[in-house]
């Protein structure tokens, strides 16, 4: 007798069942005696409600435990499905479709809770077969399957396996007290468990037991509940589940953290009991690969919005279950997303990486569409490049232009001269210059602004002065880190940093009629919202609209034909930084604003791309999108905007209909200087005051500074003549590029009497002994300016431009001192 006390006593440990050997054998043949034959095998599961059978026994008669479970226990099905909270956050569209999910909680990875109708049958078969095959016969405790573990357990025949169904699962599941420990289960626990699980089933419908099991079972890692399983580890809905898929998780279940061998031998054997053999071949292979899958983060959902997500996140705009409503646009963002990917792809080999998209809706302020990277593209997809500070480029001379116009300063058709001119930046000659190195003499203001010229805005912003569009730009929302004497007039051409955020706002601004208001995260699109701060008068921001969406004023630059140009309305704006780190493309229509930055997220140069072939395309498609089954009208003209017929002397625009605020309508404009001195010839190149600096990488041989003589035009002259130094220096239409030698300099315009008719003086700086510099030339240098002095200058301040570019090139090549200093480009 003591050696088979010894066996029974080890049958009762083995089970895990936390029940004595005594018990077991008082209940089994009594529970058994009183359960219906069908018992004895599977039977299909009950109508969907059907509660268990009234008036039949229950084995939960026969054994009352001493530790009873809390008396709320069973908790209602309902509140239990209700009280699920998935691990990730959900982005929902306007329309309600889900567009990104945020993971919010590393505790454990959780889905949705899926209803059972959206399980495959495959898993729910592979579950109860290899769980609780009798799951649909049983009260809640499965007599015949403890006794066969007890007997299994005892004299070590068979295969030996667990006999908690899956309501004492799921009971302990809902009661932490009933949980497995690190020594197992107790008699007592274990008693508790049963008497829950009938609990369970005594309220609960077998459906609703497992589904709550499916969503509430850990399956592998940190994977719990069969949405997240069948996301991560088979990149699919779980309604999609095959046979092998299914096995697979099943096995999961009874050991989750199994080696692959195991797995695969249990899952095999649970194939075939399924009825599926042939699914047993290559089962290695798939279970390893789905496996590695559960060390990834990603789930088989949208990812259209992440930053969007984080941003309504960090704002507190999740309810009670997670979901983060929003007003996106569903079909704009995934075509947003699909255009960066597609333009990017187009730009391979140029350097890019990265770009940002946003559209807002002007009456609302509703973010419609928000791509913070490329993604799989980008160098760094989690960084919100729309949040981003980078340098604005040339797309805050609409700005500068409506605060012109709306103190009177100019008008669509005043001229501006587009010829070189030096400035005091305080700590050098600022000489700002166009992109394409060329200038164009006088043009009027409409030309300047569409055609992106850099020195008609910064004749312009002399006039204004830096520190009035610096405040401007401030109250616009935009991040200016310093006031406008910090900027000096590079500030024209763009030497803040902007977020691309701000940026489209401000421009919403304008095309709400120079009516500022913030983002609205809570605003419907469409719908009007509270009066923001008036900061531009309605026919400023009007004319300087009509001024961005005017064609033909902006082919000097980018053509007739180019990604700015639309089927309908739109008024439009590029910029490129220094060095081509980033470009924009910024423009809106009646209804929407759109924002677009290309660029890299370390600040890379790109390859000659700028804001028309790199962000314009992308804002090009978007427009296209918005607009795709109909044309909208243009803004309405305000009342106080007059139309005037323009003419121009000289011929220096064709004559055309203009618009001007009503009390500064005039018909003719003309060059001043040309009235007062029509042909005094003056030196556009060199301004006098340069300081150059001389490359030390490039040979001194190949460094050239060029040297233009115009008239009171801006037309080249040919009848005046250099003197450099004293000394004749060739004809005014034929002087050669000059080769800059250390020292102090002066270059005459003398006419063919021998008088001065405008003289430039030059320093050159630094590199004495730069490769191919003779020895003996003398540095002649002035006192105070010490050789080899670099031509930057501190915090910011615009440099004096430097002589170093190769023979054939324009002065203003590589200066090792200055590197922030934007060039303004379109």
């Amino acid at each position: 007798m003591d050696a088979v006390g010894r066996r029974l006593r080890a049958a009762a440990g083995g089970l895990g069942l936390g029940l004595s050997l005594a018990v077991a054998l008082a209940v089994v043949p009594a529970a058994l005696a009183r359960v219906p034959a069908q018992v004895q095998s599977p039977v299909p599961p009950p109508v969907e409600g059907q509660r268990p059978m009234e008036g039949r026994s229950s084995p939960r008669d026969l054994v009352q435990p001493q530790h009873q479970p809390p008396d709320a226990f069973p908790p209602d099905y309902a509140a239990v499905r209700a009280a699920w909270r998935p691990s990730d956050a959900r982005l929902l569209a306007a329309d309600g479709r889900e567009l990104q999910r945020l993971r919010t909680d590393f505790s454990s990875r959780r889905g949705d809770w899926l209803p059972l109708a959206e399980v495959s049958a495959a898993l729910q078969r592979a579950v109860v077969a290899s769980e609780d095959r009798r799951f649909y016969a049983h009260g809640g405790v499965d007599w015949l399957a403890s006794a066969s573990a007890a007997w299994s357990s005892a004299w070590g025949t068979g295969a030996r396996r667990g006999a908690s169904t899956l309501s004492m699962q799921l009971a302990a599941l809902l009661d932490p007290d009933l949980r497995r420990g690190p020594g197992g289960r107790g008699i007592l626990q274990k008693l508790d468990q049963m008497q829950a699980a009938w609990a369970l089933e005594s309220r609960w419908t077998k459906s609703e037991i497992l589904e709550a099991y499916l969503n509430l079972a850990a399956w592998r890692g940190e994977l719990v509940g069969v949405d997240a399983l069948s996301r991560v580890l088979f990149q699919k809905h779980a309604s999609g589940l095959t046979f092998r898929e299914a096995a697979l998780a099943a096995v999961l279940l009874r050991g989750p953290n199994a080696p692959v061998p195991t797995l695969v031998q249990r899952g095999c054997a649970l194939l075939r009991e399924l009825g599926r053999p042939g699914e047993c071949r290559g089962l290695r292979d798939f279970t390893q690969a789905a496996l590695a899958r559960a060390r990834e983060t990603r789930f088989d959902t949208p990812a259209l919005a992440p930053h969007w997500a984080r941003l309504l996140w960090e704002a507190g705009r999740a309810d009670a279950r997670g979901e983060i409503r929003s007003m996106l646009d569903s079909g704009l963002q995934a075509a947003a997303v699909r255009s960066v990917r597609r333009r990017l792809g187009e730009l391979r080999g140029t350097g890019v990486t990265d770009a940002a998209v946003v559209v807002l809706d002007n009456r609302s302020g509703a973010v419609l569409a928000y791509v913070g990277s490329s993604g799989a593209l980008s160098e760094a997809a989690d960084v919100d490049h729309a949040r981003a500070i980078r340098q604005a480029g040339s797309t805050l001379k609409p700005f500068l232009y409506a605060l012109a116009l709306d103190e009177r300063r100019l008008t669509a058709a005043s001229l501006l001269d587009d010829s070189p001119v030096g400035l005091d930046g305080g700590g050098g000659l600022y000489v700002p210059d166009n992109y394409d190195h060329r200038f164009g003499g006088w043009v009027s203001a409409r030309t300047a602004l569409a055609s992106s010229l850099n020195v008609p805005a910064v004749r312009t912003l002399m006039l204004v002065g830096p520190d009035a569009l610096a405040g401007r730009l401030t109250a616009l929302g935009l991040p200016l880190a310093r006031d406008g004497d910090y900027y000096g007039y590079s500030l024209a051409l763009g030497s803040a940093d902007v977020t691309l955020l701000s940026l489209a706002n401000a421009y919403r601004a304008l095309a709400r009629g120079g009516d500022y208001a913030p983002v609205n995260l809570r605003a419907r699109p469409g719908a009007e919202v509270q009066a923001g701060s008036r900061l531009y008068s309605s026919e400023a921001a009007w004319i300087v609209g009509d001024m961005l969406a005017d064609r033909p004023a902006r082919a000097r630059t980018f053509g007739l034909d180019s990604p700015l140009t639309t089927r309908f309305w739109t008024a439009v704006k590029t910029g490129t930084s220094r060095d081509m780190r980033d470009n924009w493309c910024v423009g809106w229509s009646a209804d929407y604003t759109v924002g677009v930055w290309v660029g890299n997220s370390a600040g890379a140069s790109m390859r000659n791309v700028s804001g028309v072939s790199g962000a314009g395309p992308i804002w090009h498609d978007v427009f296209d999108w918005l607009y795709r089954d109909h044309v909208p009208p243009a803004p309405p003209r305000p009342p106080g905007v007059v139309e005037q017929a323009v003419s121009f002397g000289e011929g220096l625009e064709p004559a055309r209909t203009e618009y001007f605020l009503g009390d500064t309508a005039q018909a003719r404009f003309a060059p001043p200087d040309a009235r007062a001195d029509p042909g005094r010839p003056r030196i556009a190149e060199p301004v006098d005051g340069t300081i150059l600096a001389l490359d030390p990488d490039i040979p001194w041989d190949r460094q050239r500074l060029r040297l233009r003589a115009v008239d009171a035009v801006s037309r080249p002259v040919d009848d005046a003549r250099w003197f450099l130094d004293g000394e004749p220096y060739g004809g005014a239409d034929r002087a050669p590029d000059w080769a800059p030698r250390p020292g102090a300099h002066v270059f005459e315009l003398r006419d063919a009497a021998g008088g001065v008719l405008d003289r430039s003086r030059v320093v050159v700086r630094g590199a004495r002994f730069a490769a191919g510099v003779p020895a003996s030339i003398p540095t002649g240098l002035p006192d105070g300016v010490p050789d080899g002095t670099p031509a930057g200058t501190p915090d910011g301040v615009p440099a004096r431009i430097p002589a170093g570019v190769p023979a054939g090139g324009r002065a203003g090549g590589r200066d090792p001192g200055n590197h922030s200093v934007p060039q303004g480009k379109h």
